[in-house]
C-alpha cells in the first residue's frame, strides 16, 4: 500500500485553518493512499480519507472536508457527517460507523508528520 513512511513531514500546523482540514495523497493505482488532517482549536487529528459507506474519498474539491460551520467532517459523495474528535458518523447511511484514524505527531518546531 502507498502509505507514507513514519516521520514523513506533511505540513506545518500554521498551514491549517482553525477549524481547517487538508488532504494528502500518496502512490497511485493499487498503491494509492489518501489521508487528511483536521484541526479544531488545539486538537489536530488525522484520518484515512475513505468513507466507511461508499469507500470513496471524503473531500469536495479544494480540500473541503468540513461542514460550512466547521463543526463536523462531511462526505462529498453523499453528505454523511462525522464527529471531528471521534470520527463517528452522526448522520447518513454509515450512521454509527467510524472513520479510520491515522497516526500523526507534532514536532517541537510545529510540523505535522506521520506517526
Amino acid at each position: 500500500m502507498g502509505q507514507p513512511a513514519p516521520g514523513t513531514r506533511l505540513c506545518a500546523v500554521t498551514d491549517l485553518g482553525d477549524p481547517g482540514a487538508r488532504g494528502f495523497s500518496f502512490g497511485s493505482g493499487r498503491d494509492f493512499f489518501s489521508l487528511f488532517i483536521v484541526r479544531r482549536g488545539d486538537r489536530i487529528l488525522a484520518y484515512v480519507n475513505q468513507c466507511p459507506h461508499a469507500y470513496t474519498t471524503l473531500d469536495y474539491p479544494d480540500d473541503r472536508f468540513l461542514t460550512s460551520d466547521g463543526e463536523e467532517i462531511i462526505c462529498g459523495t453523499h453528505g454523511a457527517r462525522f464527529d471531528i474528535d471521534s470520527g463517528r458518523c452522526t448522520l447518513g447511511p454509515c450512521l454509527g460507523r467510524r472513520l479510520t484514524p491515522f497516526a500523526i505527531t507534532i514536532t517541537p518546531d510545529q510540523f505535522i508528520e506521520t506517526g
